[in-house]
């Protein structure tokens, strides 16, 4: 049986982190393109001049836009998972599940459906 946290500190806590590490990352991203193209763009064409933090930050976004589209990555990829999964037997599944043990597990799921749409059960209450 896998164990979930149902503790709604703990959940709030996990996604304050994942929101903090994720600001963090673009914020990185951010500098190093600033850095990247002060240093190297305007040696290499004549009229670029240096950008600012946020006109890196805007280069970012422009770039997702024309490249990247508007509706995020990977959903064929999604949709492969999704699909291998509703194929499985339910043993399958279930090994599956031990397999990752809770690495995968939602903090908040209690009464949710899972992907096969099971509501998950409650926990005992240890008291």
């Amino acid at each position: 049986m896998m164990q979930c946290s149902t503790e709604k500190s703990d959940c709030v806590s996990r996604c304050l982190k994942i929101g903090l590490m994720a600001v963090a990352g673009i914020a990185a991203v951010t500098w190093i393109v600033m850095q990247l193209w002060n240093c190297l763009l305007p040696d290499i064409f004549l009229g670029v001049s240096p950008i600012g933090y946020w006109q890196a930050l805007g280069v970012l976004v422009l770039s997702r836009i024309l490249f990247g589209g508007l509706r995020g990555g990977c959903h064929g990829h999604w949709r492969e998972r999704r699909e291998r999964w509703e194929k499985m037997t339910p043993e399958e599944r279930q090994q599956l599940k031990s397999r990752f043990g809770g690495r995968w597990s939602s903090c908040c799921a209690t009464g949710k459906p899972d992907v096969s749409g099971n509501v998950a059960d409650k926990p005992a209450d240890p008291t």
